[in-house]
């Protein structure tokens, strides 16, 4: 059951931080029973992954332009140590899983858009 759905309040950035933190916790779920040498690596991949969201859904209830602009640069900071994390698993090639490209190209984005964010939060 589902008692959070970021569509309904029609903001796309949520919807798409909480649909990538979902990814995050079954690609966790998936490799950790048959990884734990890479448990450390995977556990940073699950706290930074989803640290995304949960910064990004804090920054709705920010209490100044200040506190908003923050937080979002806390939401990037996150996306760029996922990808980090992802792009040393997906070198070391020892996992083979074809999620850690969709997750990669799904962290790039984000990386993108927060970016794209703040550079309009900070020229107004």
């Amino acid at each position: 059951m589902v008692f959070y759905k970021a569509e309904q309040y029609g903001n796309p950035v949520l919807t798409k931080s909480f649909s990538f933190a979902v990814s995050i916790v079954k690609f966790y779920l998936a490799l950790i029973k048959t990884n734990r040498d890479f448990e450390p690596i995977l556990k940073q991949i699950l706290r930074s992954g989803t640290s995304i969201g949960a910064n990004i859904t804090e920054a709705q209830q920010a209490s100044s332009k200040r506190d908003f602009t923050h937080k979002m640069s806390v939401a990037l900071k996150e996306a760029k140590e996922t990808e980090y994390w992802l792009k040393l698993l997906k070198e070391v090639r020892i996992i083979q899983n074809t999620e850690i490209e969709v997750l990669y190209s799904e962290c790039d984005e984000f990386i993108r858009l927060l970016t794209s964010i703040l550079k309009t939060l900070k020229s107004k």
